[in-house]
């Protein structure tokens, strides 16, 4: 674990609650011959120091200027988290309804109209979340970062012995774009190596 993980990892709250539990260890080695009760309302009464901190450290840190709290990032003013848990909602929903119709819970028509607007509403859902930029752009960012920019591949043509510098190299079984360093294709599975 790198240093810059393990200090970006531990938040105030944690600090203090770390804290608490060495003062409480304390209490408890130094208080002996006290009664359990008195031992139970020291380590308490450090607890509640604790929480005295972290809730000053809140109220305090915007007061410095910076923003130690983490963005998420937010497609159209939500987080992804939110839409990412109103899609299994509305989901779950879908199955339920088509459930309740199959039992005969439900008549056509009703049915007719909650599916209609359950599954728009899971499009729309669905449509903010691909639009948003998401992890992809930035598992391509941090793939770039480490491996370096993909590389092209100069593959012959056919019958002219000329080369042409390809990005994606095409199956011999389906015909689908794959990735150059591809050993089977993405589609079909068929075996890339000998087209390489």
């Amino acid at each position: 674990m790198s240093s810059e993980t393990s200090t970006d990892s531990l938040a105030p709250w944690q600090l203090f609650t770390l804290a608490g539990l060495l003062g409480a260890t304390v209490v408890v080695f130094v208080s002996r011959g006290q009664t359990p009760a008195g031992i139970v309302l020291l380590s308490l009464t450090i607890f509640s120091a604790a929480s005295v901190g972290v809730a000053a450290w809140r109220t305090l840190v915007p007061f410095a200027g910076a923003d130690v709290r983490r963005r998420r990032p937010t497609i159209g003013g939500r987080t992804r988290a939110a839409l990412e848990r109103e899609k299994t909602l509305v989901l779950r929903a879908i199955k339920d309804l088509e459930f309740d119709r199959a039992m005969g819970k439900i008549s056509q028509q009703d049915f007719d109209q909650m599916n209609v607007r359950l599954r728009s509403r899971a499009a729309s859902l669905i449509g903010q979340l691909d639009a948003g930029a998401g992890y992809r752009n930035e598992i391509e960012k941090e793939i770039a970062r480490r491996v370096g920019p993909r590389s092209e591949k100069t593959v012959p043509t056919s019958g002219s012995g000329t080369t042409v510098a390809v990005s994606a190299l095409a199956c011999p079984a389906c015909s689908k774009d794959n990735d150059v360093d591809a050993r089977f294709c993405k589609h079909c599975g068929a075996n890339m190596e000998r087209t390489q």
